[in-house]
């Protein structure tokens, strides 16, 4: 009678069975850590990666939005050259209404907020050491008045005050610095600030580093 072999069969099929078993096991530990990996990667790394990219936003929106609009030449901006820088006594003429720069008195205006109009020759040493002079016709309505207060409170480089009538300003405000102005048609113009930001203390000024106080004038608080 012949042996039957059915035992050994069944044990030569569970051997594959179990070596593909542990194939799987294997697979799938190393398929977890795989993940766990990647899962401990992004909790190291993710904020990090989206801080740098919250920077990288941060420049461009930087450069779009200042860097670029200050390289744009200001619209309506005059500049002046030549200028003297002479210390005369007495009133001497300016070409420019208000002046620009040229020679002047050996003291200079506090800068500030005034409420009378300042001498020429005392304002324009101003600008010599780096003010902007932010000047509005005498009949501007108070309101506005008010807000050119409120942009030149605090700075100290701003001299802010009404001219006078003869000659008359050319435009309802004005902003100087030396050799450079700007005319404005209204208060609110955004080149008004755009210019005190650039030409406050700017690079435009002869003396670099020189004050704006200790000369002569006694500023309102606005």
């Amino acid at each position: 009678m012949q042996e039957t072999k059915g035992p050994e069969t069944s044990s030569s099929e569970a051997r594959p069975a179990r070596t593909e078993r542990r194939a799987a096991r294997v697979a799938q530990r190393e398929q977890t850590r795989r993940q766990q990996k990647v899962a401990n990667w992004r909790r190291r790394w993710l904020p990090w990666l989206v801080l740098a990219g919250l920077a990288v936003l941060g420049l461009a929106a930087f450069v779009f939005f200042v860097v670029i609009p200050r390289g744009q030449p200001l619209e309506g901006l005059e500049k002046y050259g030549g200028l003297s820088r002479d210390h005369v006594a007495g009133v001497p003429t300016f070409p420019q209404t208000p002046p620009v720069g040229g020679a002047h008195n050996n003291v200079w205006q506090n800068c500030g907020i005034y409420d009378e109009p300042v001498p020429s020759q005392f304002g324009v040493h101003s600008l010599e050491h780096g003010a902007v002079w932010v000047t509005y016709q005498p009949d501007l309505p108070a309101s506005d008045v008010q807000k050119l207060r409120d942009l030149a409170r605090g700075k100290d480089y701003v001299l802010l005050s009404p001219w006078g009538t003869d000659p008359p300003l050319p435009s309802p405000v004005v902003a100087s610095a030396w050799g450079l102005q700007v005319k404005l048609d209204s208060v609110s113009d955004l080149r008004l600030a755009e210019f005190v930001r650039r030409y406050a203390n700017g690079s435009q000024t002869p003396e670099p580093g020189a004050v704006c106080r200790g000369g002569v004038g006694n500023p309102i608080q606005g």
